[in-house]
């Protein structure tokens, strides 16, 4: 498996180095999938929204099975961010496509806001940050609350935090929860709210 997480300037550094990690750990303890930091434009580093700079290993490209989007800067409608990235159109356009390829698009907190802007999310299952639930729902999302929404080939999650939580299901989702289990004590970190689960969901 190869999981691509997408960066952009005034992204939420904890949105996207805490899934980075969970899915370094798994495959330390044997899960066959590599991650690393892209983006689109061929930028070799991206200032996140409290400063961390943070090195890409290249570009968003068809090796990836899984997108991890992460959110920062929607709700402060900031000029570097999720919101910019959307007003922008470039970030929702690529992930429509790569969710009709047939790529599993999974977003941390506002990240949900830049799935949905395009329209992805209309009729779907899916949660963000608590500030932006509302503009969700009017952007057509069927708002879930829990933790993490895992609505087949579409997973999204709260709040900065929940990135944890939606990279440790991912993790458990794909190689079975005893390496998902063993992340969590290494970490110290035990799972927190819950992970609803369409009920036809064949993934």
């Amino acid at each position: 498996m190869n999981i691509q997480i997408l960066i952009y300037n005034g992204f939420d550094e904890l949105d996207a180095i805490a899934p980075f990690e969970v899915f370094q750990l798994a495959a330390n303890f044997g899960a066959q999938l590599q991650t690393e930091f892209v983006t689109l434009d061929g930028l070799e580093e991206v200032v996140a929204q409290h400063g961390l700079r943070v090195s890409a290993t290249g570009r968003l490209d068809e090796r990836a099975d899984v997108v991890l989007i992460p959110g920062g800067g929607w709700v402060a409608r900031a000029a570097q961010g999720a919101w910019a990235e959307a007003q922008r159109g470039v970030v929702p356009e690529v992930l429509m496509r790569f969710h009709r390829a047939g790529k599993t698009i999974a977003a941390v907190c506002t990240g949900t806001m830049l799935v949905a802007t395009n329209g992805l999310l209309q009729g779907r299952n899916a949660i963000t940050h608590h500030q932006a639930v509302e503009e969700l729902r009017e952007a057509g999302a069927h708002v879930i609350n829990a933790r993490v929404v895992d609505d087949g080939e579409l997973i999204t999650a709260g709040g900065v935090t929940s990135g944890l939580d939606l990279a440790l299901w991912v993790v458990e989702r794909s190689f079975g929860s005893a390496i998902a289990v063993a992340i969590e004590q290494g970490l110290e970190y035990q799972r927190r709210g819950t992970v609803w689960r369409r009920p036809d969901s064949s993934k």
